[in-house]
């Protein structure tokens, strides 16, 4: 056995009760864990409670949190608003199997803010909305596949897992079969000529779905033309474009990226924000499209009405929380405030980066935070690095055991960013957060040169 770093002894010093958890959760859970991305050697952090833009792990160490609820807490945790929603719908009730006032309000406030949202259907994540959008897609045209964009994410289901981390030639993952994964085209986000190629080269493409500010919430990010050249190429070729709004949607700006960009798809897929942290989703669109789903719209075409179904569609604790999140965010400016704080954070990243001599860079789009691990030690002056000049390979890759200790040295220090490397903040992490964070940073680096994991 390897002796360990001193990192990894430090870490293990701090979290001895989520040691403990972790142990047993093994004998439950494959790996101990709910969530791929929770997964870390040795062992995870256990959280008890949360609030504003920190949260605080069973061995009481606090942490400033950048994980942000995988991107659905703009509001930050236990948002006043939010919790006395919660709260109120709680005492009324957990699940009616019935209509309720609340949802109404709640797609009333959708269409109000999201350009697309013509009309709304309720589901209860990311990933069901993202199929749903499919299902449309295909009963609309008549057509069966997909255009797709690679390292672009769209949940776990069959039609979505290839091209994602990996078969990027197209062979299914494991799990899924052949005959699913070949109707997906995948296309790279940024070049043009390969879009058009693709498009005429598959007359049968129902959908084109991506993520609107590039793979991975910008990781790799994509230029508003090329938006505008596919939104132009969709509707001339009668492909319905959908955005994936899950994580960008009432992020970027109330209404999304596509209030930002002013580029409109078809349908959108919505999730985490919307439901203000609780679980749910929802599927917003064209109303002729949106109509396959409607009883009347049905009977009046002559056609069968796709069917859906679905336990916590509208759930009124989920649609309350995500009314008052909703609203809060309409009227408010919390994603300029969240906007600000990925700004000035990145700014002070890069330049501690330039001062300790670590070829990395920070960078991202409206509340994203994305870390550049340089596999290719490319120079990154504090005002020279630009993404779009980049492959998109060489973003998405990260040295496994560089960002491992990474993790856990900023864990030591009290920060807890995403695997991405990165994350997102929120409209509560203040300026004494960020300088809070860029200390814990500073020490954390100061941990990996110490221990020979990089240098500078």
């Amino acid at each position: 056995m390897a002796a360990l770093t001193r990192i990894e002894e430090e870490f293990r010093r701090k979290t001895r009760r989520s040691a403990e958890l972790a142990r047993t959760a093994i004998d439950s859970l494959p790996s101990g864990v709910v969530h791929d991305s929770r997964y870390i050697l040795p062992y995870g952090i256990y959280v008890e409670r949360a609030a504003g833009p920190c949260k605080f792990d069973v061995d009481d160490n606090r942490y400033i949190d950048y994980f942000g609820g995988h991107g659905s807490l703009i509001l930050g945790h236990d948002h006043p608003a939010v919790r006395q929603a919660i709260a109120a719908s709680l005492a009324n009730g957990t699940h009616f199997a019935a209509n309720h006032p609340v949802e109404i309000s709640w797609a009333e406030q959708i269409r109000a803010m999201i350009p697309s949202a013509e009309k709304v259907r309720f589901v209860s994540s990311g990933t069901e909305a993202t199929q749903m959008c499919l299902r449309l897609a295909r009963a609309a045209t008549g057509r069966k596949k997909v255009l797709r964009f690679a390292y672009h994410y769209h949940g776990w289901q069959d039609d979505m897992v290839s091209g994602y981390s990996s078969h990027f030639d197209g062979s299914p993952a494991r799990g899924v079969p052949a005959d699913v994964a070949a109707n997906t085209v995948l296309v790279r986000s940024r070049d043009i000529a390969e879009l058009q190629s693709a498009i005429a080269a598959h007359p049968d493409i129902a959908a084109a779905i991506l993520e609107p500010l590039g793979a991975s919430t910008g990781m790799v990010p994509i230029r508003t033309d090329y938006l505008a050249v596919l939104r132009d190429l969709t509707t001339r070729n009668g492909i319905v474009l959908v955005f994936d709004e899950v994580i960008t949607g009432f992020r970027v700006s109330p209404g999304g990226v596509q209030a930002a960009t002013g580029i409109t798809p078809d349908l959108t897929a919505l999730a985490k924000i919307v439901a203000g942290g609780l679980p749910g989703g929802a599927v917003v669109g064209r109303s002729d499209l949106m109509d396959l789903l409607d009883f009347g719209a049905a009977a009046r075409s002559g056609t069968e009405k796709i069917t859906h179904f679905g336990t916590y569609n509208g759930n009124p604790v989920s649609a309350a929380a995500g009314l008052a999140a909703l609203r809060y965010i309409a009227t408010t400016d919390a994603c300029g405030q969240a906007t600000l704080a990925a700004e000035i954070l990145r700014r002070g990243l890069n330049e501690l980066f330039e001062s300790l001599g670590v070829p990395w860079a920070a960078y991202g789009q409206s509340s994203a935070l994305h870390i550049f691990m340089n596999p290719s030690r490319r120079p990154c002056a504090l005002d020279g690095f630009d993404p779009l000049l980049i492959p998109a390979e060489e973003l998405k890759a990260r040295p496994p055991e560089t960002l491992r200790l990474l993790r856990l040295a900023l864990l030591v220090n009290g920060v807890d960013i995403s695997g991405w490397p990165g994350g997102v903040t929120s409209a509560v992490h203040d300026a004494a957060i960020i300088d809070e964070t860029l200390a814990a940073w500073r020490k954390s680096l100061d941990m990996l040169k110490a221990d020979h994991v990089i240098q500078g």
